[in-house]
């Protein structure tokens, strides 16, 4: 693609290096040494903070304003941060396990840049990596950024541009470094206390510093402790139903009475009943046997089960950390550092009671309830004879209640320690800086699953009784009588409690030094060089019941892997010209990493990048990059796992029977019957690791200026001003992932392909019985966009002094392509699988200080969205249903601060706030798989937050 942008920044480049051969300067002095410094994305300690690559710092005082008490909650309100986990996602029962084999991810919070997934972003503590979540349902490949408490945190740089030149192997949308607290002198408590507008998720926290220093030494010593009270879905109109506007269309077919869908042996009619105790009335499909004069009359739509009523909007936790950090001078020029944290997460999940699905069309993926036999002499059938998937029984989808909700409840202790010497030398008439470190770290998780149900011990409840009573502590089970029927001593047999373990372990050793060869005509050669040597270690332990296959999902097995990596990189910033007619300096940065694996063997990736300074006040800079990511522990070694989907079969008549969108004559080809309507709307998609994956590989490409003008600087409109533009475009290949299932499903109907129909397969009645992707090395993604950014500090008046910041993203394309070629529905201004790509995000803060009082003033804009309506596409709540696409308006919030400073002891900064100021509700996602709206990019439904801060120094 052609963009503006690239002809100039060419013809400069190509200029400036012509130029170089005639640009005979004198030979120019060396940089001071004084306040030299790493700034993320470069390795050269350099005087000039302003480098070749964009890098958005976010200062303690930036972050105290959002409100926020999360690190990842701050972060995803960046206008280049995409979809990724967070308090608001209910993630763990439909959510399922994604095909990485990461686990749910239950109660962490993420980051992901560019829309390109949270496992391609490199988190940094302090420079170096930090250890991968563990959410005790997977290994992990992304970080959990709540594993960090936020009280330790001085700034956060964020650096969106490939970077793995630099930093190795998952920087390939971006790279995150959080600078932790050190010099600090004195004491410090801050309260916080907050809750949304309804009197719900009520937030409160205490974070306490102390610090000390001497001559030779400091120290410095944080704790947090953080409660988020949950937000319950039902307590909000958006969320209270499965799909806002549609009742209880969209519910479940798994139901409190039950839902009996079997073929009659003696009449050879098939009957589709729930017992009469429901609130259902007859003639759902007008069919034979609807009008009934038993206990029992066709199932129809106000049968359906609300499963939204049990879920949350915001899942409660509880987050307590420690922290400290001694550095000691050993000499002038040597320092000796050691670093600890360690930091709990108690979390909880809650999904609607768990459905039990028998038969074919229930499509659970285990054979135990898939392949049942219900036996006739079970004294609670009232039908006389056996129900036999493999003969007359389809479905029977049941919700005992009476076993209460799944609630799953996660506990994760992250421990991390780190040592090492830094220092400077001279030498060869030049300073040399070098730092040698030594770090260990592991996240360790359990969760308990109470409400799930134990399949095999249900299977023989509902089989022959003579063989339950031969088993000791069975008892029959009786899903036939409606709610209420099955009793304690039933609970009993079926209802375990499941337990599940995983953690992951980082350990690393790194060395590096930087200084200047040699001076050219425009200045000196600098360089960092470095090596870096990690070990990963991870595994997953799930309940034995989930061993061995009688949990009520696909059997699940251990998970276990280790692989290490040396790395060694060069880094070169070359100055090409400086106080030429051309500009005041053009420097050439180069740099190089080769990375030696374990796994899958050696890869080197390069980086390029230009920085030219016109003139004192207008920077073009440009990079291009290599990256690759290597698979993670989950993806190569993880075993089968499971997501319950909300998938729509395209052989399927449409609610309110509305034809299939599929071919008959492929649908028939498929072994589907005219007239198939979807029983079950979640369909059970199983995938797993694969050992044979190569390194996800990248090119990233970035162009754009910094405006600083000096009609803006210290004149008596403005203090300072500065305007900052860059193009970015990042290229993936072989990406790993599993095809979207939707897609994949749709393209196996549209064109009968293996490539899609593999993995596929459907029972006798024509519903999907089994669908099975796996992990491997897809095809392409591909996104490019703009960031334009304004930043502008008014003089000081007699009104105070005024700061404004707007920052913007547009995203001008996204495309991913599977390993064939097929179009992925992710796109600019789609939502889709609960996330979005909005075209436009944009952020405006301005700030304001007099005397002891501040305040601010945020806005935060998402362009608007279209979505599929999938089945809700016969209600009035589909926008467009002659295209079937829903519109997702574009959404404004207003986050509003006030603060006053008392002088009292060091200082008492009060603060108090509100959030989504004028109550703004998300926009209706009917795609969404929970709560109506998407979490990963919307407040919360009726989510005015207000929050009261006090901070005390002494």
């Amino acid at each position: 693609m052609n963009h503006p942008m690239h002809r100039p920044l060419a013809a400069a480049v190509t200029l400036c290096v012509a130029m170089l051969a005639l640009d005979a300067q004198a030979q120019q002095p060396a940089a001071t040494d004084l306040d030299r410094v790493e700034v993320t994305g470069t390795r050269i300690k350099r005087a000039e903070m302003e480098g070749q690559v964009p890098v958005h710092t976010l200062t303690r005082s930036e972050i105290e304003r959002t409100g926020l008490t999360s690190i990842g909650e701050v972060l995803q309100q960046l206008t280049g941060s995409g979809s990724a986990l967070n308090a608001k996602f209910n993630s763990s029962g439909n959510f399922g396990f994604p095909p990485d084999g990461s686990g749910v991810g239950a109660g962490s919070a993420q980051i992901d840049l560019r829309h390109l997934g949270a496992k391609r972003v490199l988190v940094l503590v302090d420079g170096i990596r930090w250890v991968n979540e563990s959410s005790a349902s997977g290994v992990g490949s992304a970080t959990d950024l709540n594993t960090i408490p936020l009280a330790i945190v001085e700034r956060i740089e964020v650096l969106e541009d490939g970077a793995s030149s630099l930093y190795g192997s998952d920087a390939i949308a971006g790279v995150v470094n959080i600078i932790t607290r050190r010099s600090f002198d004195g004491g410090q408590v801050t309260l916080n206390y907050g809750q949304y507008g309804k009197g719900d998720g009520t937030q409160r926290g205490v974070d306490l510093a102390w610090g000390t220093q001497g001559d030779r030494y400091s120290l410095f010593l944080g704790a947090s402790w953080t409660k988020q009270d949950e937000v319950l879905a039902r307590t909000r109109a958006q969320s209270a139903f499965p799909v806002p506007g549609t009742g209880l269309a969209l519910g479940s077919s798994a139901t409190p009475d039950g839902r009996f869908v079997f073929t009659d042996p003696n009449t050879g009619i098939t009957h589709d009943l729930t017992p009469n105790s429901g609130v259902g009335s007859p003639a759902f499909n007008g069919g034979a046997g609807c009008e009934r004069s038993d206990d029992y009359h066709c199932f129809g739509t106000a049968d359906r089960f609300n499963f939204a009523q049990y879920n949350m909007l915001l899942a409660p936790s509880e987050r307590k950390g420690l922290f400290g950090q001694f550095r000691f001078d050993l000499t002038d020029s040597v320092q000796w550092y050691v670093k600890a944290l360690g930091n709990r997460r108690e979390s909880t999940n809650q999904a609607a009671p768990e459905p039990l699905f028998f038969g074919p069309d229930g499509a659970t993926g285990n054979p135990l309830a898939d392949n049942i036999v219900i036996s006739a002499l079970n004294p609670y059938n009232p039908f006389g004879f056996d129900l036999d998937s493999s003969d007359n029984l389809m479905m029977i989808g049941r919700r005992p209640v009476e076993g209460g909700a799944r609630v799953f409840q996660q506990k994760v202790d992250t421990s991390y320690v780190a040592t090492g010497l830094t220092g400077d030398f001279r030498a060869a008439d030049r300073s040399w800086y070098w730092d040698v470190n030594g770090m260990y770290s592991r996240n360790k998780a359990e969760q308990t699953n109470h409400g799930s149900y134990n399949i095999y011990n249900v299977n023989l409840a509902l089989g022959d009784p003579a063989l339950c009573a031969a088993t000791p502590g069975c008892v029959p089970l009786d899903i036939f009588g409606g709610a209420g029927s099955i009793t304690p001593d039933m609970l009993r047999w079926i209802q375990p409690v499941v337990r599940d373990r995983s953690q992951n372990e980082l350990s690393v050793f790194s060395a590096n030094l930087s200084s200047e060869l040699f001076t050219l005509p425009a200045g000196p050669l600098a360089f960092a060089t470095g090596y870096e040597y990690r070990r990963y270690e991870g595994s997953y332990q799930p309940d034995p019941l989930t061993v061995i296959g009688h949990y009520n999902g696909v059997p699940s097995q251990p998970t276990s892997g280790s692989y290490d990596v040396n790395e060694a990189y060069l880094e070169l910033s070359v100055p090409l010209f400086a106080d030429s007619a051309l500009g005041d300096k053009l420097d050439l940065s180069l740099a190089g990493r080769y990375s030696d694996y374990s796994t899958f063997g050696g890869e080197f990736t390069p980086k390029y990048g230009l920085r030219w300074q016109v003139t004192n006040d207008f920077v073009l800079r440009t990079t291009y990059a290599e990256g690759f990511r290597a698979p993670s522990i989950g993806e190569l070694y993880g075993s089968a796992a499971r997501a319950d989907l909300q998938l729509f079969d395209p052989c399927s008549v449409g609610l309110g029977g509305t034809p299939p969108r599929g071919s008959a004559a492929n649908c028939a080809a498929l072994g589907v019957p005219g007239g198939f309507q979807q029983a079950n709307s979640q369909i059970s998609v199983t995938t797993g690791g694969n050992r044979e994956l190569q390194p996800e590989t990248s090119r990233s490409f970035s162009a754009g200026f910094v405006w600083s003008p000096w009609f803006g600087s210290n004149a008596s409109w403005s203090e300072r001003f500065d305007v900052e533009v860059t193009f970015y475009r990042h290229h993936i290949d072989g990406a790993i992932q599993a095809i979207n299932a939707q897609t994949q499903l749709d393209l196996c109907v549209d064109t009968l392909d293996p490539l899609y129909c593999d993995g596929i397969t459907r029972a006798t009645t024509g519903a999907v019985s089994s669908f099975n992707n796996r992990l491997t090395n897809l095809g392409s993604i591909k996104t490019d966009g703009w960031d334009v950014d304004l930043f502008w500090t008014l003089p000081q008046s007699a009104a105070g002094q005024f700061k404004l910041g707007w920052q913007n993203t547009f995203v001008g394309r996204y495309e991913a392509l599977g390993a064939a070629g097929q179009r992925q529905p992710q796109k600019p201004g789609v939502e889709v699988a609960d996330g979005a790509i909005p075209e436009w995000s944009s952020n405006a803060s301005l700030s304001w200080t007099l005397d002891n009082w501040n305040a601010s003033w945020t806005v935060r804009h998402i362009s608007e969205l279209t979505e599929d309506c999938g089945d809700a596409v016969a209600f009035a709540v589909c926008s467009n249903p002659t295209e079937g696409t829903n519109r997702l308006g574009a959404i404004t919030y207003h986050d509003l601060q006030v603060g006053y400073k008392l002088d009292w002891m060091k200082g008492l900064q009060l603060s108090a706030g509100l959030n989504n100021a004028f109550d703004k509700d998300p926009p209706i996602c009917l795609s969404c798989s929970l709560n109506g709206y998407d979490a990963s990019t919307y407040d919360i439904p009726r989510g005015r937050f207000w929050y009261l801060r006090a901070d005390l120094r002494f």
